[in-house]
This record gives C-alpha cells, structure tokens and sequence, in this order.
C-alpha cells in the first residue's frame, strides 16, 4: 500500500467511523436518507484533494477539519474535541481556578451568552451578543465553544486578552481581563417596593431549590405577596435544575418535555409541587438560556408567570460525548427539552409576554439609568390578585 493509498483510506474511514459512533444507522437508515450517496461524494473529493493537492496532505490536520465541519454542520454546542480536550471533559476539569465569568456560543466566532454578575467580563462593560474574535492572540473563527471557554480559565490573578467586536463597529476592541475566583453567591434578593419581592438568580444548582424557597419566605416576612424573578443573563446550570425549580411554583400539569430521536418523555408535577402560589414575573432576555429557559418555560406554559423582556436564547439541548478511535471525540446535541405544549424552544426561545428591548450601549460607554423591563415586571405582577 502506497503512502497515497494509505493517506487516502485514513481520511475515507474515520469519517466513516464517526457516523457510525453518532447515530448508529449505518445501516437502512443511511440508505433510507442518502448517507452512503453523501460518503461516496466526500470519496471522490478526498481522492481529488490527494492527487491535486500541490504539497502533501497533512493527515492529522486535514481529519480535523473534515470532523469539525461535521460537528459544526449539527448545531452551535456540538463540537469535535481533540483528546485533550476529551480528557477535560471526561474529568470535568478547568482551565484553572480562575475565570472571568463569561458564558460562550459559537456562533461564526465566539459569541457571548451573558457575563455573570460582578465577574471582570461584567466589570469590563461586556454584554450578551458580544463576539470574542480572539483570545490571547488565537483566532476564535474554528474554535469550539468548549474551548474557549477553558482559553479564558487560568490561575486567579492571571490576565487574558480578548479582542472584542460589538453590533456593527468597524473597530475592535483589545480587552485585558484578570482572572479571579467568582463569588459563590448564585441569589441575590430585596425589596421592590412594599409588597414585591425582587429575587436575581444568577445560575441554577442541585441546591436551588432550597435557596429559591428560603428567600421567598425571608421576603414574605418583610411584607412580599408578590414577586419578581429575574433570569437576565442566566445561563448556566443543569436543565434538569430548571425542572427542580419549577416545582416549586407548578402545582400540576406538564413541567417539560424531553425529546430525544426515538422518544419523548413528559415530565409532570408532582403531588408535592406548587408550594409557592404566590403572583409571579419572570424577566428574561438574549441571554437567559439553559436551565433558566426551560424553567421559564414551565411556569409560562401553566401560566404561573409572564415573561417581561426580550426572546430568550432558546439553547436548551443536552451534549453527549461519542468517543473516536484516537482518543478524540465529538460532542453532539442527543436530547432537547420542550416546552409543556411540546412546541419547540431550542434555537427558537421563548417569546416575552410584554416585549422590553434592553438598551444598546455603545462599548466603553456607561448604560443608562433605569431599568424599564424591571419596572414593566413590577408593574404586571402588581395588577395580579394577591394568593
């Protein structure tokens, strides 16, 4: 075998392999939707690439690229990791202690999803629909959003350089940002006025719930009978830690649907659910994704709740790793959540019930004074009846 023969059956077969890991059809269902037609078309192309090509091919490298166009081609979480980066994945581990609290979505280049509350990214002025062009110099075009967001993790104390474009600016921005321990605080709370609550959820946990009931108490002590919940910006936590929150305020009917390839599955409440029945608002926007849609979800489609602001991100899949025979892998979308009328809410979101646009604010530039999709929030939840 030729070293041209041998170049030409490395790049055929993985490709092959990785199809076979992802779905399984290799079978009627490829003949069924025209795989082995597409496979045959990427033969003769690599065939063409190795004969025409005026250096050698670089195997590694060209494999990569043709397994990053399959992940990229799915949808914007799914992603080829190499297998160091299978290896972070596998242990769950960072970049380093430090971070800058910036959640990220590939989307052409890297895309901020929200900046999380008094992080540096968020004292740096950086907001939901940013894109990061660079990262300490690396070009962020090819990169998965897993990442770089372990390019932005290091030791606390450390910096890193973005190069930030915003909207439709001609110039970017470089942004130096120092890594830090982030606050643990993921609720935050007071009063609104003298009857409303004001409760900021920052991230979804195992211990939310807990927490989410404690405050409501604490506040209803204070004089709350109604309250209002704001998910701007939040984006991260399991999906199943929105379900485990929605418990709280659904006293029954259908919280979610998973929806998988071959099945969906209905999640209902339970005979303890509902233990708030208290008047509620919901603030969301661009950047509440996640947990806090799928939550947000719950309560809009039992009508436990109006949303006041902008269309959520509508991100609400969950990855599964399918390793490949070097060690690398790919991460690929295999469940998606519903909402509790089945309608699709992944990459559509949801759609506020009073529409509140968040100010543009040009970068460097301070944002204005007020917060128009808070007030409107309090205003709604004020003409419900108090339970």
């Amino acid at each position: 075998m030729t070293t041209r023969t041998r170049i030409w059956v490395l790049l055929v077969s993985t490709p092959v392999i990785a199809f076979a890991l992802i779905g399984g059809y290799l079978g009627h269902a490829m003949a069924k939707d025209g795989t082995f037609q597409h496979l045959r078309v990427f033969e003769d192309v690599v065939s063409l690439v190795v004969n025409n090509y005026v250096e050698e091919v670089d195997v590694r490298e060209a494999m990569q690229g043709a397994l990053k166009g399959l992940a990229e081609g799915l949808d914007p979480d799914s992603a080829y990791l190499t297998p160091d980066m299978v290896r972070a994945f596998e242990t769950n581990s960072q970049g380093g202690a430090g971070d800058v609290g910036i959640s990220l979505l590939r989307q052409y280049y890297l895309r901020v999803v929200s900046t999380r509350d008094g992080s540096p990214a968020a004292k740096a002025g950086l907001r939901t629909g940013d894109f990061i062009r660079g990262i300490d110099g690396k070009p962020t075009r090819n990169m998965s959003a897993f990442e770089g967001a372990r390019l932005l993790q290091g030791a606390p104390g450390s910096s890193v350089k973005l190069l930030v474009f915003r909207g439709n600016a001609a110039e970017p921005h470089d942004v130096v940002l120092t890594r830090e321990r982030l606050s643990a605080t993921d609720i935050t709370s007071r009063m609104a006025n003298p009857t409303t609550g004001y409760v900021r959820v920052v991230e979804f946990a195992r211990d939310t719930p807990a927490k989410i009931r404690s405050t409501f108490d604490a506040l209803a002590k204070t004089g709350a009978s109604r309250y209002v919940v704001d998910l701007r910006g939040t984006s991260k936590g399991d999906l199943d830690d929105g379900i485990a929150v929605a418990r709280l305020f659904v006293k029954s009917g259908t919280l979610a649907v998973r929806s998988s390839k071959t099945q969906q599955e209905i999640v209902a409440a339970a005979d303890a659910d509902g233990a708030i029945g208290a008047p509620v608002a919901l603030v969301i926007g661009q950047g509440t994704s996640g947990a806090a849609e799928v939550f947000a979800a719950a309560l809009d489609g039992n009508d436990r709740a109006d949303l006041i602001g902008e269309r959520t991100l509508g991100r609400v899949a969950r990855q599964r790793l399918v390793k490949l025979p070097d060690g690398s892998g790919l991460l690929i979308s295999n469940l998606r959540y519903l909402t509790p009328k089945s309608t699709p809410l992944h990459e559509r979101g949801l759609q506020p019930d009073v529409v509140v646009d968040e100010p543009d604010v040009e970068f460097g530039a301070a944002a204005p004074a007020g917060d128009k999709a808070l007030d409107a929030a309090v205003a709604r939840v004020a003409a419900k009846p108090a339970a």
